[in-house]
């Protein structure tokens, strides 16, 4: 079936769909990526229902690209954001939003669009013929699409020249997804390092022992929010429903959602900016978790067990990191 934009419910008010994929197709040749350029633009309304609209490409943060370069990965990660990544972080309020994106998505981005409450994905259709969709075809068709069911994610394939779109997926708008352990957020009056240690504490005895993140966040009028949040599956799956699903992933694609990472897309979720020098977890984030770290500007985060981590990549990737002065590591 092909809709025009015109009779589309699914972009918010006052913008076109196409406009902004044009917004992404215009810059994604800017990327410095030498095979893998790729752009998207996020779009919606803030919390005040002021329009924005972001567009990005997949790129090296500076810190990373200047001290590091861009032909060494970091741990077992590439030292890029990814373009839908990087618009998550720079948006001002993602619940609800709309997404445009020159290419296929992977399953890591899939999971923080569902974090970040991400409701409709347009996705150019020359996107398909490219190598690089042709060769992740397979993730994108069971993994990426089945965290977007699972999230009530609608997805288009749109052309721009013919002024349609193509569903892929389509989730009725009154579709609520199943988050069995979600973000927790909780107001408090200071952003101050008393205030830190104190969530902090508190949800290390909540989790009991499970990896945990929390951070403290700030909205646009200064008041003061704590975020926490445990390793857990993409925003839809839970433990007990989908283990089997869980336990046979696509590939190298992980669906559980790494607490730092769920930090990361949670906070714009709620119209948020993580504190600088406020950023906590339980043991050393993974590399991609640091990577988005750098990417969202933060140049901080405190360990409880430096000696603990998903696996030995995210210590070399601590090592890279802090050898570079990029980013500090406090041991609580």
């Amino acid at each position: 079936m092909e809709t025009k934009d015109n009779q589309s419910t699914h972009p918010p008010m006052n913008f076109s769909s196409f406009a902004e994929m044009q917004k992404a197709v215009d810059i994604v040749g800017t990327s410095r990526h030498p095979t893998n350029k790729i752009a998207a633009t996020i779009f919606g309304t803030d919390k005040d229902r002021r329009p924005y609209s972001i567009s990005k490409t997949n790129y090296w943060p500076k810190p990373i690209a200047e001290k590091i370069g861009t032909k060494t990965r970091i741990g077992n990660s590439s030292g890029t954001v990814h373009a839908e990544t990087a618009c998550i972080m720079a948006a001002p309020y993602t619940q609800g939003a709309s997404l445009c994106i020159t290419d296929p998505f992977c399953p890591n981005c899939a999971k923080n669009i569902a974090e970040a409450g991400i409701r409709t994905i347009y996705i150019d259709h020359k996107g398909f013929a490219k190598d690089f969709a042709e060769r992740r075809g397979a993730q994108f068709s069971s993994m990426s699409m089945q965290i977007c069911e699972k999230a009530g994610i609608s997805v288009f394939e749109m052309n721009r020249k013919e002024k349609q779109l193509r569903p892929i997926l389509e989730i009725p708008e009154t579709f609520t997804p199943r988050e069995d352990s979600p973000v927790e957020v909780e107001q408090f009056r200071t952003a101050d390092e008393n205030t830190f240690r104190i969530l902090i504490e508190e949800q290390a005895g909540h989790h009991k022992g499970r990896k945990f993140a929390v951070a403290i966040a700030k909205n646009r009028r200064g008041d003061v929010f704590g975020l926490s949040a445990r390793s857990h599956p993409a925003v839809g799956y839970t433990m007990q429903a989908d283990l089997d699903e869980i336990e046979n992933p696509e590939g190298k694609y992980s669906f559980m959602q790494e607490p730092v990472n769920r930090l990361l897309m949670h906070a714009p979720r709620c119209g948020l900016k993580i504190c600088g020098g406020l950023l906590f977890c339980s043991q050393v984030p993974t590399s991609r978790e640091q990577v988005n770290i750098v990417g969202a500007g933060l140049t901080s985060i405190t360990i409880r067990s430096m000696s603990k981590a998903r696996d030995d990549w995210a210590f070399n990737a601590m090592k890279q990191l802090s050898k570079a002065e990029i980013l500090t590591f406090y041991e609580l």
